[in-house]
């Protein structure tokens, strides 16, 4: 065999270029005597010969020693899977290397066929830490993704070489291709063995019998290259198919670790006498990765090998097709452990699952900090993250971002950290379960004073003391759950609110979770035990703008989250919010989106951690011992892709109704966007306030609006399609702006061309300018004039109402709210109507009624609908079959949209009845309805608690009034499915309501709440008894005009 490789190699070994100049030139005459070469030309060339001749010799020298050496000791692998042409560089390298004397080090990169690229670096010697170093050296192709990885060590140990195939992403399945036949044949023996595992016949440890039934097999051979299945023995094919099962589908890691066996190995390869050194201590790491990135994946398992002294000996890595749910990476590594020194395995494992999920900070970290582990080093980037927006406050540049992690994780102040660290773990760890009240304060007392006795600096000491505070409010974590996606931690609200806060009432929520996972922390706030609100993905392009962000994130979730609870007033749910901060500063289109997708899994997953019970949970150790209700839906940046894997994710986790988690499903929900359900209720205010305080009949006299949000968007877009249903005859349209640019044109835009925008979900700079007014104007965003006129829009044109239906929060602020005003101090439009949500400040909502007598209907009022509309599909998915959804889905609708109108037509109607009546600006009576429904739903909340079923039962007609007429006729005999504090929530949130409603404000907020409970269920029977002489009224004799006058009075009490 050496013989033959010498000649295979021995042609492509020599410089056939010298050979051919050495034959081409003549001899000397032979008639001449001296062989002394005379002239430089021939000095030269008897030269080169000779020099020729050695390099020819020693090359052959070296090929006949280092092509036996090769076959001796690389691994049969490495032929199975590496091309003849490829194993010629790898050799010629080795060869020329070896000649010279020169350590085995070099770096090889190759072109293939298809495109692709192929790495190769060859080292003398494998090392713990060699695989991460390389992993991080390989370049990151736009155009090309890592579908292979194929890592060898010669049985001597002298030499390791690591290939790493990249191919193009439009060409990643054509490794499944059968080019030669052979295919047919792995396959055919891969099906036999299978099928002899699930009929019995044959047994392997590790490897399912379930999963070996032929069409399972058949089918995830389906999703395998040909390379993988040629470098695949069946025991190993089908125990990593095994792993594939446990993580298809899903988002997890699945990880098997066994000692390597000599004899197996010696039996897949026979051809083979020298066997890997050292296989005593010598281990397989298996591994299933779901939906990763290969590269990151590799380096992810390569830092941990590191931080684990394990040199690499074998790595294989491929992908595994899995439909839609995508890829999986299946890793498989032989590791050799030092001499006595063996890993936790169990522990090991553990982290390995982890790997994925956990940011890039807490990894660096772990690095420099090798005897942290990740647990810890989890906990303190996760704390410092948390420290941010509350230490911001105290001083915004000593305790930045940076200089927040900076100080906590310095060499002199990390072993303190760590100590924290062990406070929380110990805190929470199963095997030892609640510590009392006395063993946390004596811990936090010897953590406080450890700090004060050696640490200098007092920034760290508060920082570190605030470290302290965050464990001991911390009620709950998923911290020893296995297959957690990232770290969750419920909170007790108080951590995050300062005496500031106290000082200025600011309410403080019912809870708060907070979760740091792989470039991304993500806050819920809730104010209500039940609540619901949207998710909002954040993802700043600076690495400023990050931090900025950062800073403020908890702010703005509170915020959005309040904002919420005051909107939430006519539905059991209370008000609540997700903000998402992802850190995708400086990546690609596709890779921000892949990282987005992964962070709304990791922060919902981890949020179903902490509320679910389940037997993965019930050890978790719990110091809040309350079961939490909370519902979420979609909000900026969250896809339909996202809503259903929320949902599928809710049932596999064993959540009650999970199709309730999320609403707006694509099938099963009510699509916001689709059927406009939040422009219907703020085009109601807008028709309220313009014939109760602008005196305008919209129906018959002219008027003009305009709005922020284009025809493309949610609210925007629904509205200018609602106006000119409502009011064809008599709306102009003067102003939009959005993302591309401004259309503004004061004799009003062409309806047929915003609706066919609108219809086809088409930008405003797509609007066929020829259809524009002599003065009409589109300002595309493309120039700096353009971005100016853009952004200064809505102070500038001119209206009767304006509508901002997008754009951030804090557009209008206290420093630019005069810009809203001309220079002759008149406001560009008198009315707005909220229908975002704070783009308008408090503060500035204010002054400009106070300065400029401008009328604000806000957000909680304007834009509510849409979270009823929510609410509604929560009960639907409590009350409904998926049949019967979808059968009678246009209907339900229908009558959502009736409620809807219904809500906004109560509230808009007492607001300005209130606004007539008493002093002060529209704002404020917005907040004193939200806070008042919400004071008496609390109060009856309260009393209901103290009923019995029997008389809960009595009241169940409250919830049923309240439901949508189709959806309570076809499925309320199943209102049992409905969590009981639910329906406490529904019948305390319809009951406050309709009392605030009819009997208004100042009568409700008069009551003391000892009292109200008691009026409510009061206002119960009289409104029975006024049914009744309501039904006695319409039974009688009296004229349709009488019977009708008196009907309201007895309704108007």
């Amino acid at each position: 065999r050496s013989a033959t490789q010498i000649l295979f190699f021995l042609p492509k070994m020599l410089s056939r270029h010298a050979i051919r100049r050495v034959a081409a030139r003549p001899l000397r005459n032979k008639s001449t005597k001296s062989w002394t070469p005379e002239e430089p030309t021939e000095i030269e060339r008897v030269t080169e010969i000779a020099l020729t001749h050695d390099l020819i010799q020693s090359a052959t020298s070296s090929i006949s020693t280092t092509v036996p050496w090769f076959l001796e000791t690389m691994p049969s692998s490495y032929f199975r899977v590496t091309p003849p042409s490829v194993r010629t560089d790898h050799l010629k390298a080795i060869s020329a290397l070896k000649d010279t004397d020169m350590s085995l080090s070099v770096d090889i990169k190759s072109k293939l066929d298809d495109g692709g690229r192929l790495v190769t670096y060859i080292r003398p010697e494998d090392k713990p830490g060699l695989l991460l170093s390389q992993v991080r050296r390989l370049p990151k192709y736009e155009d090309k993704a890592l579908t292979e990885v194929d890592i060898f060590t010669t049985s001597d140990g002298t030499m390791c070489l690591n290939s790493f195939t990249f191919s193009p992403k439009d060409k990643e399945g054509e490794g499944r291709k059968d080019g030669n036949g052979k295919r047919e044949a792995l396959e055919n023996n891969i099906l036999d063995v299978s099928s002899s595992v699930h009929e019995g016949t044959i047994t392997y440890e590790g490897v399912d019998p379930a999963h070996c039934a032929p069409s399972a097999v058949t089918s995830y051979l389906e999703g395998c290259s040909t390379s993988y299945l040629n470098n695949s023995v069946s025991r190993r094919f089908l125990k990593q198919m095994c792993l594939y099962r446990n993580v298809s589908g899903g988002e997890g890691v699945a990880v098997s670790i066994e000692a390597f066996d000599s004899a197996e190995y010696a039996s897949n390869n026979p051809e083979f006498k020298t066997l890997p050194s050292d296989e005593g201590n010598m281990y397989w790491i298996d591994t299933a990765i779901c939906n990763s990135l290969p590269q990151y994946a590799l380096e992810y398992f390569s830092r941990q090998m590191k931080l684990n002294d394990l040199s690499v000996v074998r790595t294989h890595l491929d992908n595994v097709d899995d439909g839609d749910n995508g890829h999986v990476t299946l890793l498989r590594m032989l590791v050799k452990c030092k001499e006595g020194e063996e890993p936790d395995w169990k522990r090991m494992k553990r982290n390995l699952k982890r790997q994925k999920w956990i940011d890039p900070r807490t990894a660096v970290l772990m690095e420099e900090n090798r005897n942290l582990g990740v647990r810890r080093a989890e906990i303190i980037t996760a704390t410092a993250s948390i420290l941010h927006p509350i230490m911001k406050k105290v001083n915004p540049v000593a305790f930045s971002k940076e200089n927040i992690y900076s100080t906590i994780t310095s060499p002199s102040n990390i072993p303190i950290a760590s100590r924290i660290a062990d406070y929380f773990v110990d805190k929470f760890n199963p095997a030892t379960g609640k510590m009392t009240e006395d063993e946390m304060l004596k811990r936090e007392t010897e953590l406080m004073e450890m700090v004060e006795s050696s640490v200098v600096d007092r920034s760290a000491i508060t920082l570190l003391n605030k470290m302290i505070d965050v464990v001991k409010y911390t009620l709950r974590t998923n911290l020893y759950l296995d297959d957690r996606y990232s770290l969750g931690l419920r909170i007790d609200p108080a951590l995050m609110h300062s005496e500031e806060d106290s000082a200025s009432l600011r309410e403080l929520p019912y809870g708060v979770v907070f979760c740091h996972g792989r470039r991304f922390n993500g806050y819920h706030v809730r104010f209500r035990d039940i609540a619901r609100g949207g998710m909002r993905l954040v993802t700043p392009q600076s690495s400023e703008q990050l931090a900025l962000e950062s800073g403020r994130h908890y702010d703005e979730c509170y915020g959005l989250s309040f904002a919420q609870q005051m909107k939430n007033k006519d539905i059991p749910e209370g008000g609540s919010k997700c903000v998402c901060l992802i850190d995708t500063v400086g990546m690609t289109q596709s890779n921000k989106n892949f990282v987005m997708r992964k962070s709304v899994k990791a922060f919902s997953d981890s949020i179903l951690d902490l509320i679910v019970k389940t037997p993965e949970t019930e050890d978790m150790v719990d110091y809040f011992d309350k079961p939490e209700v909370l519902y979420l839906g979609p909000d900026e940046q969250v896809i339909p892709d996202d809503i259903n894997w929320i949902v599928d994710r809710a049932a596999k986790r064993g959540l009650p109704t999970p199709s309730a988690f999320m609403s707006s499903k694509p099938k099963l929900g009510i699509n916001h966007k689709e059927f406009g359900v939040t422009s219907e209720g703020v085009n109601v205010f807008v028709d309220v306030a313009l014939r109760k305080v602008m005196k305008i009949d919209p129906t018959t006299t002219p008027f003009t609006v305009k709005l922020t949000g284009g025809t493309d968007g949610d609210v925007a877009g629904n509205e200018i399609k609602i106006l000119f249903r409502e009011y064809p005859d008599t709306v102009k349209i003067v102003g939009l702006c959005d993302h591309t640019g401004s259309l503004e044109d004061p004799d009003g835009l062409d309806r047929e061309e915003l609706l066919r925008l609108f219809n086809a979900a088409l930008p405003l700079d797509e609007f066929d300018t020829g259809k524009l007014g002599p003065s009409g104007k589109l300002h595309k965003v493309d120039t700096d004039e353009g971005v100016k006129m853009r952004n200064s829009m809505h102070n500038r044109v001119k209206a009767d109402v304006f509508i901002p239906a997008g754009g951030r929060p804090n557009t209008i602020d206290l420093s630019n709210w005069r810009q809203f005003l001309d220079s002759s101090g008149t406001p560009s439009s008198p009315l707005i109507v909220e229908g975002a949500n704070l783009f308008i400040t408090p503060e500035a909502r204010q002054s400009m009624f106070e300065e400029a007598g401008i009328l604000i209907v806000k957000d909680s009022s304007a834009n509510k609908a849409g979270v009823i509309c929510s609410s509604y599909e929560i009960c639907a998915a409590m009350l409904l079959t998926e049949e019967e959804f979808l059968e009678n889905k246009e209907e339900i609708v229908d009558d959502v949209l009736v409620k809807l109108r219904h809500f906004a037509k109560v509230e808009a109607e007492l607001l300005f009845r209130e606004f007539s009546n008493y002093p002060g600006a529209l704002p404020h009576f917005s907040g004193l309805i939200s806070d008042t429904i919400n004071r008496a739903t609390d109060a009856v909340s309260d009393e209901l608690q103290k009923l019995g079923e029997d008389d809960i039962e009595k009241l169940m007609p409250l919830v049923e009034d309240h439901l949508p007429s189709a959806m309570a006729r076809i499925g309320f005999h199943r209102v049992d499915n409905m969590p009981y504090q639910y329906k406490l929530a529904a019948i305390a949130s319809s009951l406050a309501s309709k009392i605030v409603y009819a009997e208004g404000v100042n009568f409700v907020k008069s009551q003391p709440s000892e009292n109200l409970s008691v009026i409510a269920m009061k206002y119960i029977e009289v409104e029975k008894e006024m049914e009744g002489l309501a039904g006695e009224i319409e039974g009688s004799g009296m004229d349709e005009e009488t019977r009708e006058k008196l009907k309201d009075l007895v309704k108007r009490g």
